[in-house]
């Protein structure tokens, strides 16, 4: 069965019949380990996907963000949505515009369109962002391996390090932002059983409920994965851990690509046997440790995204001037009623 012919499915038939989804669908294509050419027999098929915005959202009173269906682990983001998350270089949803062509499920041509305008959401936050989500699976990693071994204070330092990475994308907004602000740090703990604990000083007036609640997301789910991946059954999480630690190494090929060249690039066909190589476990000793060669292919990498980061011609920041024209030329043809 090709991949297109899985959405007449019944699993799938919300794509089709949903309101909010439908003909409104600009583009829809795989995610995961499929979309990055990763795949194993035990790879979940994951969908993305970008929807537009409905009249009402744009000029009445409706919200919309994105359609969700986790028992086929689909994700379709509103395109307003996509925008503002294309502009931080957002990993997850940067991808979406860096696939083959085959694994895009559905491109309409508005989605075509958002294709051949992608480079304008580029710029060097992707260094920032794409360092953010390896670091915080290099601690991920850091964590499980250092379970037993590392003193709790140290293991309270690598859950600090990766929440404080994870919220890079709002504290650039919040320094400037004038209706509070957010501090974290590591102090004694008042807790008996902990040494040190990660301490949080917040401080908002008027500030919007579901960005509160988004920002907060963002630091439970650290320390939820966190809790998880500390309680390892050996065999079953090894697997995970490998997984781990080959998206570590291709969030920063993507990165490289994105600095060097102006290029998304998905599917990693190139680096394909080594990726698997790492997936597959031949990095990782008896142990469970990794072996001192991941290391430093991990020290490789790091420093040729040092590299592009000093190199690039990419700007500090997109080109809001232009986006703002795409945008707003697209959004203004639901407004008249060219497209739903």
């Amino acid at each position: 069965m090709s991949f297109k012919e899985l959405l007449k499915k019944e699993e799938y038939q919300f794509i089709h019949t949903n309101p909010r989804l439908g003909q409104n669908i600009i583009l829809l294509g795989l995610g995961g380990s499929y979309s990055y050419g990763t795949n194993n027999d035990n790879s979940d098929l994951d969908i993305r996907g970008i929807t537009m915005n409905m009249k009402s959202d744009l000029i009445g009173l409706s919200e919309f963000e994105q359609y969700v269906d986790d028992k086929t682990d689909t994700v379709i983001y509103s395109f307003n949505k996509m925008v503002k998350l294309l502009l931080e270089c957002n990993p997850n949803t940067c991808e979406i515009l860096g696939m083959r062509e085959e694994h895009y499920l559905v491109l309409s041509e508005i989605g075509q369109e958002l294709l051949n305008n992608k480079n304008i959401f580029l710029s060097k936050r992707a260094a920032r962002s794409f360092g953010g989500y390896a670091d915080a699976q290099l601690r991920r990693l850091q964590n499980a391996l250092a379970r037993d071994s590392f003193p709790q204070s140290e293991k309270e330092q690598h859950i600090f390090n990766s929440v404080r990475n994870a919220l890079e994308d709002f504290e650039r907004r919040f320094r400037k932002f004038d209706k509070g602000s957010i501090r974290l740090y590591i102090d004694k703990s008042e807790n008996s059983e902990l040494d040190t604990e990660i301490f949080i000083d917040a401080n908002y007036n008027h500030y919007p409920l579901r960005d509160y609640e988004n920002m907060w997301s963002v630091m439970h789910n650290v320390v939820r994965d966190y809790e998880k991946i500390g309680k390892r059954n050996h065999k079953k999480d090894d697997a995970h851990l490998n997984k781990h630690a080959m998206h570590l190494i291709r969030l920063f090929m993507m990165a490289i690509d994105i600095l060097e060249q102006g290029e998304i690039i998905t599917y990693r066909e190139k680096e394909h046997d080594l990726l698997m190589a790492i997936r597959n476990g031949e990095y990782q000793k008896e142990d469970g440790m990794f072996r001192n060669e991941f290391y430093e292919l991990l020290a490789d990498y790091e420093k040729k995204l040092n590299y592009a980061i000093a190199h690039t011609v990419l700007p500090d920041n997109p080109d809001m001037e232009r986006v703002e024209e795409f945008v707003e030329r697209i959004n203004e043809r639901v407004i008249t009623g060219d497209i739903r």
